[in-house]
Order: C-alpha cells, then sequence, then structure tokens
C-alpha cells in the first residue's frame, strides 16, 4: 500500500515537473526576444545556460526520451565540427609570440558556436520531447505569434514616435533597425516565420472559420511591420510564401476557385505592400542592383560573394572556421578595409566557406532528413511550419537573421511542428 502511495506521489511530481519544463520552453523564445534578439554575449551565454539547466532537470526528472533523432543528429554535428576546429594542432610562433594553431581563423568563437550549437541542439531535444501533441504545439504557435505581434507593434510605434536614441532599450537609434532589432533584417526574419505560420495555419483549415477574421486581422500587424520595415530580403521571403500558400491552394480547390482564390490572395499582398511600402520601398528595391556591383569600399554583396568563395577555395574541406569568418575573410576581401564584412550575406556561402565541404554536407543531410520527416508526419500546423521554414530559406540567399539566437529558436520550433505528429506520444497538462 504504501509502495502504491510512494509510486503515486512520485508520477505526480514527475508530472508537475514535466510541465514546468514545457512552461519554460515558450518562456525561452520571449525571454530571447526581448534584448535586441539576444545578440549580446552575457545574454547568449545567459541563454545557453538556461537551455543547460532546464535539460539536467528534464534528465534528473527522468522524463527525458529522445525524440526526432533523425533531425537531432546533423545539429549535433555541426556543433562537433565546430568544436574540432578548434583542437591545437601544435604551437605557431608569430610575431615571437607562441599562439594557438587551429583549422578555425579564430578559435574562441568557433569554440562559442559549437557551445551554441550544442543548446540548440538540446532546445530542440526538448521541443520535440515536451512540446509534443496538439494542445503544446498550438501553446508553442501562440507563442512565436504572440512575440511577432508585440515585436511588430513594438516596431510600429517606435518607426512613427521615435526621435532619440533609446527607445525602451537603451541601444535602439532613430532609423535604424526595426522593432527591438539592431538590423531591420533580422526583425524580417521573425516576421517572415511568424507570418508564414500564421497563414499556413490559417489556409490549411487549423483555425475554426469563425475566427479566420480575428485570426487574420491578428497577422495584419506582422504583415504591416514586415513591409515597413523597409527589409528587401523580408519582402522576398514574404512573396516566395505566398507563391507556395498558393500552390498549396491550387491543390486543394476547384479550378474556378483556384484562380479567383490565387488572384486576390497574390493581388491583394502586392498591392497592400507596394501602398504600405509606397516610395521608401520603392527607392529601397531600386538599391538592390547597385548593392550587387562593386563599391569603393568593397562591401557590396557581390564583392562579398567573391571573397567568401576565394576563401572557400583556398579551405575546401574544413573551412576557416564556424563562427570565424570575420576575420578568415580578412585575407581575401581585396577593399580599402573601411567596411570588412563580419559575415557572408548568404548563410549557404557562409556554411560553406567556415565549415568546407564537410559543412556544407551535413546542412545537406539536415535538409534531407527533414523533408522525410515531414513526408512521413503530418500535422495540422505544418503548412504554416512549411511556410516559415520557405521564408527563411528563400531570406538566407541574402542575409544573416539565423544567427539572432531568437530567430534560430523559432526556426527550430517551426522544424519540430513540420516533422512531428500532434498524436506522438507526450504527457498532456
Amino acid at each position: 500500500m504504501d509502495a502504491d502511495k510512494s509510486g503515486s506521489g512520485f508520477q505526480s511530481v514527475s508530472s508537475v515537473v514535466e510541465k514546468i519544463i514545457f512552461c519554460a520552453l515558450p518562456g525561452l523564445i520571449v525571454i530571447a526576444a526581448i534584448p535586441y534578439g539576444t545578440v549580446e554575449p552575457w545574454w547568449k551565454a545567459a541563454f545557453v545556460c538556461a537551455v543547460f539547466a532546464i535539460f539536467i532537470v528534464a534528465l534528473v526528472s527522468g522524463s527525458f526520451r529522445i525524440q526526432g533523432g533523425a533531425i537531432l543528429l546533423p545539429v549535433l554535428a555541426l556543433a562537433v565540427l565546430a568544436f574540432a576546429q578548434t583542437l591545437s594542432l601544435g604551437s605557431l610562433e608569430v610575431a615571437g609570440f607562441s599562439v594557438w594553431n587551429t583549422i578555425s581563423a579564430d578559435p574562441y568563437q568557433t569554440r562559442f558556436f559549437a557551445l551554441q550549437m550544442l543548446a540548440l541542439t538540446v532546445c530542440l531535444a526538448l521541443f520535440y520531447r515536451y512540446a509534443c501533441g496538439e494542445y503544446r504545439i498550438r501553446v508553442l504557435i501562440y507563442t512565436i505569434l504572440a512575440v511577432a505581434i508585440a515585436s511588430a507593434v513594438f516596431g510600429i510605434l517606435r518607426h512613427t514616435t521615435q526621435h532619440q536614441i533609446g527607445f525602451v532599450l537603451p541601444l535602439l537609434k532613430p532609423n535604424q533597425g526595426y522593432g527591438q532589432f539592431i538590423n531591420k533584417n533580422h526583425f524580417a526574419y521573425l516576421m517572415e516565420m511568424a507570418f508564414g505560420l500564421g497563414l499556413g495555419l490559417a489556409i490549411a483549415g487549423g483555425v475554426k472559420r469563425e475566427r479566420l477574421l480575428i485570426y487574420f486581422a491578428l497577422l495584419l500587424p506582422i504583415w504591416m511591420a514586415l513591409v515597413l520595415s523597409n527589409s528587401r530580403g523580408g519582402i522576398l521571403a514574404m512573396l516566395v510564401q505566398i507563391v507556395v500558400a498558393a500552390l498549396f491552394l491550387m491543390s486543394r480547390q476547384s479550378v474556378a476557385l483556384k484562380a479567383v482564390l490565387v488572384i486576390v490572395l497574390v493581388a491583394g499582398i502586392l498591392v497592400g505592400t507596394l501602398w504600405l511600402g509606397g516610395d521608401r520601398l520603392a527607392s529601397n528595391l531600386e538599391a538592390a542592383t547597385n548593392e550587387l556591383s562593386t563599391t569603393r569600399a568593397g562591401a557590396s554583396r557581390n564583392e562579398i560573394w567573391r571573397a567568401t568563395l576565394k576563401m572557400f577555395a583556398a579551405h575546401p574541406i574544413l573551412g576557416v572556421g564556424l563562427g570565424g569568418y570575420w576575420i578568415g575573410i580578412t585575407a581575401y576581401h581585396d577593399a580599402s578595409g573601411l567596411m570588412t564584412p563580419q559575415e557572408a550575406h548568404n548563410d549557404y556561402l557562409e556554411l560553406l566557406s567556415s565549415g568546407g565541404v564537410i559543412g556544407f554536407a551535413i546542412g545537406v543531410w539536415f535538409v534531407v532528413a527533414v523533408v522525410r520527416a515531414a513526408r512521413q508526419n503530418a500535422n495540422k500546423a505544418q503548412l504554416g511550419a512549411i511556410l516559415g521554414i520557405v521564408g527563411v530559406a528563400a531570406h538566407s540567399l541574402v542575409d544573416f537573421g539565423l544567427h539572432i539566437l531568437v530567430n534560430a529558436i523559432v526556426f527550430l520550433a517551426l522544424i519540430m511542428i513540420a516533422t512531428t505528429k500532434q498524436s506522438d506520444s507526450c504527457h498532456q497538462p
């Protein structure tokens, strides 16, 4: 009898701990979004510590078990590769000093990258284990949308009222960045993921018909902020998402209704975007061709991409170190030095040059694993997650928004939603 009570008490405590762990996961997204999307080293360190603390609690409680292993393996492999790039190859004498001789051009930054990737791997594993099931996936979705809406409203307020440095957060400057982000393109990543998630959920039947108008009204500030942020990559990502959504509608409806839905959807978004963005957006789009051409400072995307390919050609197998791009590129960036690129402005090229062929192969492995898992599993929120992922894939051709931790966390949450079944075993609250 006492044994039964003891077992029942243990299960009760384990259930409470599991609920606490689940609540902590959406909390990570909220907290990571506040301080500029988590770009400061001290806040990154705090995030890493928080993830590992949650993981330790999960292990101690005995409730953790690995799910989504096929997706977790390539993410973990990237962290292992980064760590391997920091292993000492013997001492190196430079100007009379002994320095750390490694594959990475910046072993300290690469090792921190490895630690972040390990934390993100753990975070994804926690998502698979504790955010599964229809109810919990819904909570995760609503958290992402709520964070995006709050960021959008904050961005619109800042856009219309800020006239001096400091707007709630001290580093925010007028006419720089958008929302709580220092870089407007990083803000656009969060908006496009949330916009795709919400749009896909609505058109795939994940929202009750009587609530559709309310739902689209909630998505309106996200769309407005994305356009007003004046991010060309964000606009490109949104248009790609709309095309994919239109293709989905065409596969589900009658021929006549298909045409009407597609025309209304595409025309409405395009007209609304041009009207809302106005001359500012038009001039920004016109400037895109100039950015691809060579400038005096050598900071155009075209020049950066050429230098990145040169760096890859010099380090084709293991690259210059994940996280070491910013210093490795200096030897190949033929310019005045006034503007040295910190990133490749193309996540695919940066992975290729920083991780070499091995790193890029791990990236391809990850994509293949996600596609396979998404085909095998299906849920009501899957289309929304896929639209969000597609937006990121398009935007990453010209930017590096996944370097920002909050965007990386939301992206992994979308990966989990797209590759899991809502009926997967998961203790519900």
